[in-house]
């Protein structure tokens, strides 16, 4: 059995609907990969600058404010997903800016593939920055928040 186009044009769609990067599928015999190039992960972080640069032409006090934020330790999203600050939609957020947390306290959630992944602090410390806000993707690798 051939792979159709069509199957293979609908396997693209799922990975790009999905924030997927790849997808591989076996029958018998035959597989298929399908890859997304890692110019697709960077080109997030290209348009961060751009509204950093727009920031301190308005407001020098945000740019003097982010500055001891990103001195504390930065806590990173272990996979892609979607970031949530709180268990429920009705519930408080699992730590705001200024709390103090231990080692291995629950931080947030990131859902991946519809299962709650919850992600402890690797480190003691007060939470100086979240990064992220309620319900935005996120990427593997991504500063969640800042930990001083």
């Amino acid at each position: 059995m051939k792979f159709d186009i069509d199957y293979v044009e609908k396997l693209a769609k799922v990975l790009s609907d999905n924030s997927l990067t790849e997808i591989s599928l076996e029958d018998g015999e035959q597989a298929i990969t399908l890859r997304k190039e890692v110019l697709g992960v960077t080109a997030t972080p290209v348009a961060a600058p751009v509204v950093q640069q727009a920031a301190p032409a308005t407001s020098t006090e945000k740019a003097t404010a982010a500055e001891p934020a990103k001195k504390g330790k930065p806590l990173t999203s272990p996979m892609v997903g979607t970031f949530y600050s709180a268990p429920s939609p009705d519930a408080e957020p699992f730590v705001k800016v200024g709390q103090t947390v231990k080692e291995g306290d629950v931080v947030c959630i990131v859902e991946a593939m519809k299962l709650m992944n919850e992600i402890e602090s690797e480190f003691s410390g007060k939470i100086v920055e979240i990064c992220v806000s309620d319900g935005q993707p996120v990427e593997f690798g991504q500063v969640l928040m800042y930990v001083e």
